[in-house]
């Protein structure tokens, strides 16, 4: 269950980086239901990038809660951070281009 624990923080943070970006940026919003979805989706491909960094426990999960002995308050933290930051990230740039597609 450890190697799984990092990529549900990740999608649960990136569902909530998602509307937190929707609420922000409204002209961008895809509605509650896109920006979770769109969050889920930026939340595990942040948290996996910044893991591949070594900067997070995403990438090979399994290893660095290996290497770490378990799950520490910096990998939870970095998780959360990576899955909050990519959700938003990639609802903004769906909105983006939603907005583009819909002035043509």
């Amino acid at each position: 269950m450890e190697e799984y624990l990092p990529l549900i923080i990740q999608l649960i943070s990136g569902a909530l980086g998602g509307n937190v970006a929707g609420k922000l940026l409204k002209n961008l919003s895809l509605g509650t239901l896109g920006n979770s979805i769109s969050g889920i989706l930026g939340g595990g491909l942040g948290g996996y990038l910044l893991g591949m960094l070594g900067l997070g426990a995403g990438g090979d999960a399994t290893a660095v809660a290996d290497a770490a002995g378990g799950m520490d308050l910096s990998s939870i933290l970095g998780s959360i951070a990576g899955g909050g930051v990519g959700g938003g990230v990639l609802m903004a740039i769906i909105g983006a281009i939603k907005n583009a597609m819909g002035k043509n």
